[in-house]
């Protein structure tokens, strides 16, 4: 008689949060290397003052997530966990589009080149901040793979007000380097028409 093997999913969710944070890493290389590039061509940055909080809420994102799994003992419910899958590999296909389509220009501060045309292909037909709807969408998919949704709910709303900001601030940036509303003026910000 063969034992009957019990697979912990908090395990494969572990292994799933380290993609995703081995992915924040690699990105967050590529944002130096365009970073160089972009302060090269006499980039201005703007928003420097929000920017720790950014960063300090992402991370505490990627510790709430399997903190919340283990010590709450979140149970892994497949309609949702999987629906939630999805929604993720969604956010990412969003992002790196995004990331491509800025090429050298993506970064995660707020830089703008005095006099750079704004980008318009890519997702930036539909939207104009794709890569902040993928953000919206990973936080709150990715803790509920595992039915974490303190985490959801407490980092959608952070990141709520953290957005808020954080748009506000790029936009008049953009305009002021960049004439971005000259391009964008018909563009919705978050949700495609």
């Amino acid at each position: 008689m063969s034992p009957i093997v019990v697979y912990d999913t908090r395990i494969g969710y572990l292994a799933l949060l380290g993609v995703v944070i081995l992915e924040r890493l690699i990105e967050l290389l590529v944002a130096r290397r365009n970073e160089a590039w972009v302060r090269a061509r006499g980039a201005v940055e703007v928003g420097a003052g929000h920017y720790p909080f950014m960063v300090v809420q992402h991370a505490a994102f990627l510790v709430a997530c399997p903190l919340e799994v283990w010590f709450f003992d979140r149970p892994f419910i497949p309609v949702l966990g999987f629906s939630m899958l999805a929604v993720l590999i969604g956010t990412m296909v969003l992002r790196y589009w995004t990331v491509r389509t800025l090429g050298n220009r993506w970064t995660t501060r707020i830089l703008c080149v005095p006099g750079l045309p704004p980008v318009t292909g890519g997702p930036f037909r539909f939207l104009r901040h794709p890569n902040y709807v993928a953000v919206i969408f990973e936080i709150a998919a990715l803790p509920l793979i595992h039915s974490a949704w303190v985490t959801a709910l407490v980092f959608s709303v952070a990141n709520g007000f953290l957005l808020r900001i954080r748009i506000r601030t790029e936009e008049r940036a953009l305009e002021e380097y960049n004439h971005y509303l000259a391009e964008f003026q018909e563009i919705p910000r978050m949700v495609p028409r």
